[in-house]
């Protein structure tokens, strides 16, 4: 079984809003260059969840860290 990583995870992790987080993650997924396998895992009407260990992951804490 592989393992999930959910947006309120991250979230408690980072330390921010889970609001703010979903606004960061569909402006970065909407820029597939920037971060092509968070566009490719996106999946409207569904959590925002990767699995452990992913580049979508990678990439998602990228777009979500401050500054």
């Amino acid at each position: 079984m592989t393992d999930i990583v959910s947006l309120k995870a991250i979230c408690d992790e980072l330390k921010i809003d889970p609001r703010e987080a979903r606004e960061r993650l569909r402006a970065a997924a909407s820029d597939a260059k920037a971060n092509p396998e968070l566009a490719k895992a996106r999946k409207p009407r569904t959590p925002w969840q990767w699995v452990k260990g992913s580049k979508a992951l990678e990439e998602a804490k990228r777009a979500l860290k401050p500054g």
